[in-house]
């Protein structure tokens, strides 16, 4: 990996190890939103080939993205964020970790549509959007935060971005909270189909507290509902081993 021509900006900091077992690095805001076990399974879900496109929604400082080019080289990686500073972080990933030559992040809002970039749609579009949209039930823990927690526009911006940006055929990624199943359904119901889903359990014998939804833009096959992953057992270890070998980017999610 070759490092960028400049020095990190001051507000940001470099985790060399934290992901896919120190085979991305990442700079990230030192006080604002840090990448986390989502970034890490929704990119463990994506399946795209060598030579395919794909657009992640609300991209932040790119730890999906870089992920996803660790797990799957030669894919063509499109960003859009619409915080010019965590835009700038990304793009400073691509060069990080030696994926600028096919790495694009755009500033720009997901509220706004895809049309705006004028980007032909794509194989792939995925996001990890905010986990709630009601400021009056749920403060994020600092300002820095808001728009990682927060989706000011609603669910509904979210899910129709995906669904302008991937052709027919293309499919359609999100993690997001268990209890949104229903909503997020149905909000991508209206032009795809062919669901599959992961639920992502803390414990065996606990509710599933995230999913993962795969859709198929024009799809038609019968939803299906896969196995759980575990995240933790009663052992005391960190993580099931199933866990641990997708965070460390040894195993993949199969859909």
């Amino acid at each position: 990996m070759t490092l960028p021509d400049a020095p990190p900006p001051e507000d940001s900091t470099v985790d060399e190890s934290a992901l896919l077992g120190g085979r991305v690095r990442l700079l990230q805001g030192r006080d604002g939103y840090r990448a986390g076990m989502d970034a890490a399974l929704l990119a463990a879900a994506v399946a795209a080939k060598s030579g395919q496109r794909l657009i992640e929604a609300g991209c932040g400082a790119g730890a999906v993205l870089m992920q996803v080019a660790a797990r799957r080289p030669g894919v063509a990686l499109t960003g859009v964020e619409r915080d010019p500073a965590a835009a700038e972080l990304a793009r400073r990933n691509a060069v990080l970790n030696d994926v600028k030559d096919r790495t694009s992040i755009v500033t720009g809002d997901v509220a706004a549509g895809p049309g705006p970039l004028a980007i032909p749609p794509f194989d792939w579009a995925i996001s990890n959007p905010p986990f709630f949209d009601d400021p009056d039930a749920l403060r994020a823990p600092s300002p820095g935060k808001r728009g990682a927690w927060m989706a000011d526009d609603g669910l509904a911006a979210w899910t129709s971005f995906l669904l302008k940006s991937v052709k027919d055929g293309g499919r359609i990624l999100m993690i997001h909270r268990a209890d949104r199943l229903a909503d997020i359904l149905t909000l991508l119901g209206a032009k795809a189909g062919s669901f599959t889903i992961l639920p992502i359990q803390p414990f065996a014998d606990a509710p599933a507290k995230r999913v993962i939804v795969q859709a198929v833009r024009s799809g038609r096959a019968p939803l299906r509902l896969l196995p759980p992953l575990v995240l933790h057992d009663r052992s005391g270890a960190k993580h099931t081993p199933e866990a641990e070998a997708v965070l460390r980017g040894e195993a993949g999610l199969e859909f």
